[in-house]
């Protein structure tokens, strides 16, 4: 089939109609991949930042649950009398009252000045500790175990042992009295917790 002019003339108007729409698809076509690829970048920021926010929020819900730990841990101190200023003077009565209930016939101890267990600890609580050296007589070993036990059970601070020397005293250094026959040399620290006003 041959095409002359008239057909050409009759097929003119649709052919220019159709190269419009056909411009007006491709346009929309475009229009439509970037409105798809600006969705998607939107779609990217939101779920970034949610999960932003959801990082925060479990970060502020670890350092809640941190406070609350330390909270409780800091009650559990107060209770035990930790906490506060030294209380030598009840740290002195009840070194006698061991002393008597254990029945040791010599019971001597020098506390040092009281200073801070970690100059550079950061916080609100700060650690003191006050060392103190305990010389006493005793029978046999157990009663110095017995000794130390009730003085960390018993004292308002943690009480740490550092060390302990045993020296048998020689024949001529043993009372008839007392029939002591070993010195015990002790290095303690008593720990107490502080609470800074800032």
């Amino acid at each position: 089939m041959k095409l002359n002019r008239r057909d050409l003339a009759k097929i003119k108007y649709p052919l220019t109609i159709s190269s419009l729409l056909i411009l007006v698809g491709t346009g929309l076509v475009w229009w439509s991949v970037q409105q798809a690829e600006n969705a998607w970048n939107r779609r990217h920021a939101i779920a970034q930042s949610k999960e932003q926010a959801e990082g925060r929020l479990r970060q502020v819900r670890i350092e809640e649950q941190e406070l609350k730990d330390r909270a409780l841990i800091y009650r559990q101190l107060e209770a035990a009398g930790i906490t506060g200023n030294e209380k030598r003077l009840d740290w002195i009565e009840m070194l006698k009252s061991i002393q008597h209930e254990l029945g040791l016939p010599s019971l001597v101890y020098e506390f040092g000045v009281q200073r801070r267990l970690d100059a550079q600890a950061p916080g609100t609580v700060v650690w003191m500790v006050s060392p103190m050296r305990l010389q006493l007589h005793v029978l046999h070993e157990e009663d110095l175990l017995r000794a130390l036990a009730k003085i960390t059970k018993s004292a308002s601070a943690l009480v740490q042992v550092r060390n302990c020397s045993l020296t048998r005293l020689s024949n001529e250094s043993v009372s008839p009295a007392t029939k002591t026959f070993l010195k015990a040399d002790c290095e303690l620290q008593w720990i107490t917790a502080q609470r800074i006003s800032r």
